[in-house]
């Protein structure tokens, strides 16, 4: 379904490539964290006591209470820091104008909806470290952020606790009463999580699609559950009033967001920076870690890099300890890595295995004319569907930024997908592939589908077949929430110990297994509070 009175190819020009920036965001790092950040980057032959590989929330979290204890840190990452102005004067390109800041060493932008009324929507790109990666692996894309902060550039904010009857099945040798008393509570302190404020929300221009996704969940008999946010709500009122650069408002999103977004670089990273006892080095790669040969610890080797990707120097460094922090996909592939080709042998043959994508399905309804979702969408979701426990499926109300309307809903759901995948190392190749399937979204879809085949049979509406590609329903490609592949309590012990390598820690989504039922990235925050205060007493 289109609108009337706007041409399909005057309509398909004004989306753009906006339709790829479904739930995700970024932030500008401010001057503690640039500094870090912009300091001179490790050389060879440095020693650190701890070296922390990635700068994402397990990453962040262990940073900052390594040097609240007094511990020197110094976190490699793959990505850029982010804190140089483009062309356009902004840290970050804008959703509709996709350019060499937005995809990581990629020609061609692959965003998540790649389709609109049957016209493609991606577009040629200057090859650059450019903030979103889509991961190419058998059977699904991982879309996973890359710079200082990590996912917290890339995602839509929505910082979601999960239901305490739902976390003996995510963590099942994790105490949850520690961790709803005591360690969620401090995540979502430290992640700067806050609530929008319902007056407003009901009625704001920019919500009206979450509205509409309301009304159209309550009349199927469904629970439609407002989510918290780490989006700044007052400065979310203020663009909408006109009083501040619009930032949500302008569709900011999948390449990042230039205000109003608290990504790490204004939380934990910032506050790590501050103690002056972590450092960074960005566009660092860590391509191997072994036992030293000699007095203990660990040797890394660290590939810098250009943003053109090539490589322009190699360096051996050493660590008294090693936290591996570079995201449930970075994280597994070096393990794996490294047990096959000998570097790390006292790895246990858990080691890659237990990786899931979270449930993630995507897909679209076409409303009725009276059902208009509004010309302005914040692209900060702020609530969404429950039928995990009747039907295994949370389903996000995600916007359609495009700045015209679309009579469209548009859903990210997360659901109960039993199924689970390995990474192992490919010699011939010398990378590390993922046996994931296609064919194992199905449980995904089926679970979706207990809501949106209700919703549609009540409202007499029908799904959008035109984001995926062609006649293609489902967006069963994908993830945005990679998790497990370091397993707690296989991989690793019951707080992130590496087993068979006395100091080697993981520390980030990758000791989560494959499912959280909700977004998870304040579950991985509350894990990594958890483990490293454990750590922290009892190994330093």
């Amino acid at each position: 379904m289109r609108p009337t009175g706007v041409s399909r190819r005057g309509f398909i020009a004004g989306t753009g490539s906006i339709l790829g920036g479904v739930a995700l965001a970024g932030h500008a790092a401010p001057a503690r964290a640039k500094a870090a950040a912009a300091a001179a980057p490790i050389t060879t032959g440095a020693h650190v006591p701890v070296l922390v590989i990635g700068t994402g929330y397990g990453g962040s979290v262990a940073a900052l209470r390594l040097a609240q204890a007094g511990v020197d840190v110094h976190m490699i990452e793959m990505g850029m820091s982010w804190d140089t102005s483009g062309p356009d004067g902004k840290i970050f390109a804008n959703t509709t104008r996709p350019d060499y800041r937005s995809f990581w060493l990629r020609t061609k932008t692959k965003q998540p909806l790649s389709n609109f009324l049957g016209f493609p929507l991606d577009k040629d790109v200057p090859r650059h470290t450019g903030i979103l990666d889509a991961e190419d692996f058998s059977g699904i894309t991982v879309y996973q952020g890359r710079g200082v902060g990590g996912g917290s550039l890339v995602n839509g904010g929505m910082a979601v606790t999960p239901r305490r009857e739902n976390f003996g099945a995510v963590l099942p040798t994790v105490n949850a009463a520690e961790m709803y008393d005591v360690y969620y509570p401090r995540a979502n302190a430290g992640l700067g999580v806050g609530h929008v404020d319902p007056a407003w929300w009901e009625s704001a221009a920019c919500y009206q699609y979450a509205r509409v996704g309301r009304k159209h969940a309550q009349r199927s008999g469904f629970p439609f559950v407002f989510v918290p946010n780490v989006y700044d709500w007052e400065y979310m009122k203020q663009e909408a009033a006109g009083g501040v650069p619009k930032s949500a408002l302008e569709g900011e999103a999948l390449y990042g967001n230039n205000h109003g977004k608290k990504s790490l670089l204004q939380t934990y990273l910032a506050r790590a920076t501050a103690t002056g006892k972590v450092t960074i080095s960005p566009l660092h790669k860590v391509t191997s870690v072994a036992p030293a040969a000699s007095g203990g610890g660990y040797t890394v080797v660290i590939d810098q890099v250009n943003t053109g990707g090539a490589t322009t120097a190699t360096k051996s460094v050493s660590a008294d300890k090693v936290f591996f922090a570079a995201g449930s996909v970075g994280t597994s592939k070096l393990l794996i890595k490294l047990k096959a080709t000998g570097a790390l042998p006292g790895l246990n043959d858990e080691t890659g295995k237990g990786w899931g994508d979270n449930g993630n399905v995507m897909c679209g309804r076409a409303n009725h004319m009276w059902d208009a979702t509004g010309r302005l969408q914040s692209s900060m979701p702020t609530a969404g569907i429950d039928n995990w426990a009747a039907g295994g499926a949370f389903a996000e109300v995600a916007p359609l930024p495009t700045g015209i309307e679309t009579y469209a809903s548009f859903y990210l759901s997360i659901t109960k997908n039993p199924h689970r995948a390995e990474f192992s190392w490919n010699a011939a190749t010398q990378r590390a592939d993922l046996n994931w399937q296609t064919a194992w979204k199905q449980p995904s879809i089926d679970a979706a589908r207990t809501i949106f085949d209700k919703i549609n049979a009540k409202e007499g509406t029908i799904y959008r077949t035109d984001l995926f590609g062609s006649y293609k329903i489902w967006g069963d490609h994908l993830t945005y929430h990679p998790l497990g592949g370091a397993v707690l309590n296989k991989a690793t012990d019951n707080y992130g110990r590496l087993h068979g390598h006395p100091g080697l820690y993981v520390i980030d989504g990758s000791l989560i297994p494959g499912n959280a039922s909700v977004n998870p990235f304040v579950t991985i925050t509350a894990l990594a509070e958890r483990n490293i205060e454990r750590i922290i007493a009892t190994d330093l």
